[in-house]
């Protein structure tokens, strides 16, 4: 069943603090038909070998900042704005419009009963709330998260704690959210809450779909 692009569309902003398991849950969304827009992967693109980031960042940051093959180089960059705010503030001054743009073409391209975007920053950033229906937070314990990310990454601990530090508080996070999917038991433990709230979302998008369209 496939929602018609001309009328409201339901959206989930799906987020978590990292190694939360975001991409798992988002990638069981999809299997069941829901339209799945990765900020993230934009970003990635955006950075990518001669992304089309890439000469402003380059302009803004020096040619040091990209690697030979014209990508952006992200431990460096990661190494300077965690260190410098105002190098922060630049780096999102590029990147979040360009982010911004791909979503919403990528949105207007989405097929499925509904779309979840996955925004990591999505409380921090201040503006997805106004632009999703429902907040699903993926939860899981700190200790899980540290364990996760330094197997997946290969980080130190402290390096993990600081990315998290960075981030908003789980307290926070499960306070803005209006879902949670605990993932701290591994895919049998997911499956049924994802089938709940997939079950929830495909309701609540033919709701909205059976609403006169608003034309401002």
């Amino acid at each position: 069943m496939s929602t018609s692009h001309a009328g409201p569309r339901f959206a989930v902003g799906l987020t978590g603090g990292i190694g939360c398991g975001k991409t798992t849950v988002a990638d069981l969304f999809a299997a069941r038909g829901a339209a799945v827009i990765d900020t993230d992967q934009i970003a990635h693109s955006l950075t990518a070998p001669h992304g089309a980031a890439m000469p402003a960042l380059i302009d803004a940051f020096g040619p040091d900042y990209a690697t030979a093959d014209g990508a952006l180089d992200r431990a460096r960059m990661r190494a300077l704005v965690f260190a410098d705010p105002d190098a922060r503030a630049r780096l999102e001054a590029i990147l979040h419009p360009r982010i911004r743009d791909a979503t919403a073409a990528a949105a207007l391209l989405a097929d499925g009963p509904y779309t979840i975007f996955v925004v990591p920053l999505l409380i921090e950033s201040g503006t997805w709330r106004a632009r999703v229906a429902r907040v699903l937070a993926i939860d899981c314990s700190e200790a899980t998260q540290v364990a996760r990310v330094m197997a997946r990454n290969g980080l130190a601990e402290d390096q993990v704690r600081a990315i998290m530090a960075a981030q908003v508080t789980r307290a926070r996070r499960l306070e803005e959210a209006d879902d949670v999917i605990v993932n701290d038991a591994g895919i049998d433990a997911l499956l049924p809450q994802v089938e709940r709230l997939h079950r929830f979302y495909l309701d609540e998008a033919a709701r909205l779909a059976e609403q006169p369209s608003q034309r401002l």
